[in-house]
């Protein structure tokens, strides 16, 4: 009966604990975080490849 009790607070716990880690991983990431990726195209020279 303890042990049953301790299983299903344990449960509880690491299921709380994953929403939790959900809801902070994204209020922390920024809005648009896709701008950032878009890059300048490359433009490559004859001697050293992309600069």
């Amino acid at each position: 009966m303890l042990a049953r009790r301790f299983f299903i607070i344990c449960l509880l716990c690491s299921i709380l604990g994953s929403a939790l880690s959900i809801l902070v991983a994204e209020t922390a990431r920024p809005a648009r975080s896709w701008d950032a990726a878009s890059a300048l195209p490359c433009i490559t020279t004859a001697d050293r490849g992309c600069r």
